[in-house]
């Protein structure tokens, strides 16, 4: 057994599968993989990393484990999947996986050949245990995949206590300890209700379906209101969404200048990665502003609906397009035009099942802050542009027009770092 000091969780105990995973290079690697990404432009502390997030998610997994009364192989394959389900991802995160998904058909959970070769591949074996199906648990396929990637997954139960504890912020506290205690199987047949199928989103998951037990509501709505607190103020800040986007061009930049290929990208860690973008001329800019903090600024930072429906529905091509035409509108450089169109607002955590009055039912069905959540993370959406600060303005007029936003409609001021009480959501 090998137990570990942690800073959400005090000791984790590690033993098992996971003991023998833990030291393996992909386990490793994680070390190297910041788990906010840029978030360190902006909360300095946010240092935190893939690898002791991969550490939280088995504690937490193991907790409940031992709550369910889960044992053996079983336990084996959620205790190997909680410990494994970040390997897959590349440097700064989520950052650059749209990129790399469009060059390899790859996302973070993808990890069959990870898992499959190797020293992974061997330990997994050697405890009998089929690498292709702690893949699948990763992916949310299979019986009590839930707990690892589901809408009350123990991933998001850590990484919210997590990044609140190293940015600072206390939104994201959740009581885990209840969290745990309250989870419960249910057969799928069991927790239909009369919104739908009994797994909106997961309908090609196999066994018993994860849910909070009777009077769980406002459990539920505690991570959902973390989850809401969170995201302007981390998740999408406006400095960590700039300086993501550089990253992102720099990458794309990277692999269409150089040798390197998607694959090899989607397997570097931070430090590989920025060594990289230094050493490449067509990239060496981006990295030079990125490590002195010199970042673009805001050019156009607009809310959902003064965007048009034709920016909304834009697929990366018709972006690229739109960012030369504002380039050469504005008369800048290409490289000094970044577009940046966030994905549709959406809740996944809406969809979780919690029991009331002996019934399996949808939290978006019982809980009236569902609603008031999702008017919120639409209004937090907004469509940044972003250029060298002395063309901005230039870059600005350009944008609106060539995107054909409404000037009336665009925040043009965003307020800087500032203590925050709650007297501000009265």
């Amino acid at each position: 057994m090998i137990t570990v000091k942690d800073t959400v969780h005090d000791h984790i105990e590690i033993d098992g599968v996971a003991a023998d995973l833990v030291d393996t290079p992909a386990v490793q690697r994680l070390r190297h993989v910041k788990q906010l990404g840029t978030v360190q432009l902006v909360y300095p502390s946010a240092n935190h990393t893939r690898f002791e997030h991969s550490l939280g998610v088995y504690h937490l997994a193991s907790r409940a484990l031992d709550h369910l009364g889960i044992e053996g192989k079983r336990a084996d394959r959620i205790e190997a999947a909680a410990m494994l389900h970040d390997v897959g991802h590349g440097p700064f995160s989520h950052n650059l996986e749209s990129l790399t998904h469009r060059r390899t058909g790859k996302y973070h959970d993808d990890v069959d050949e990870l898992l499959a070769t190797g020293a992974v591949g061997e330990v997994l074996r050697g405890h009998d245990l089929d690498p292709d199906r702690i893949a699948g648990i990763v992916a949310g396929e299979g019986a009590y995949a839930g707990l690892v990637s589901g809408e009350l997954d123990v991933d998001r139960m850590d990484y919210l206590v997590r990044d609140a504890y190293h940015t600072g912020v206390p939104y994201g506290t959740i009581d885990t300890e209840r969290f745990v205690r309250e989870l419960t199987f249910v057969e799928r047949g069991a927790s239909a209700d009369a919104d739908g199928p009994a797994s909106a989103g997961g309908a090609d998951r196999d066994g018993p379906e994860l849910v909070l037990d009777e009077g769980n509501v406002q459990t539920a709505e505690s991570l959902l209101l973390a989850r809401a607190l969170m995201n302007p103020v981390v998740y999408t800040h406006h400095v960590a969404r700039i300086s993501k986007a550089m990253l992102r061009r720099a990458a794309s930049e990277l692999l269409d200048a150089t040798a390197t290929t998607a694959a090899e990208l989607r397997r570097m860690d931070d430090h590989d990665f920025l060594a990289a973008v230094r050493d490449c001329r067509a990239t060496a800019e981006f990295a030079r502003r990125y490590d002195e903090r010199d970042l673009y600024k805001l050019a156009v930072w607009a809310e959902y609906d003064d965007v048009p429906d034709r920016v909304h529905d834009a697929d990366r091509a018709a972006e690229t397009a739109l960012e030369r035409e504002i380039a050469a509108e504005a008369g800048v450089a290409r490289d000094h035009v970044i577009l940046d169109v966030p994905p549709e607002p959406k809740m996944r955590e809406s969809t979780a099942r919690v029991t009331v009055n002996g019934e399996i039912r949808r939290l978006e069905r019982q809980s009236p802050l569902v609603s008031a959540l999702r008017t919120a993370q639409r209004n937090q959406w907004r469509l940044g542009v972003y250029a060298p600060e002395p063309a901005t303005d230039r870059v600005g007029r350009a944008a609106a027009d060539v995107l054909g936003l409404d000037p009336e409609g665009l925040v043009t001021e965003v307020r800087g770092a500032m203590p925050t009480t709650l007297d501000e959501f009265e």
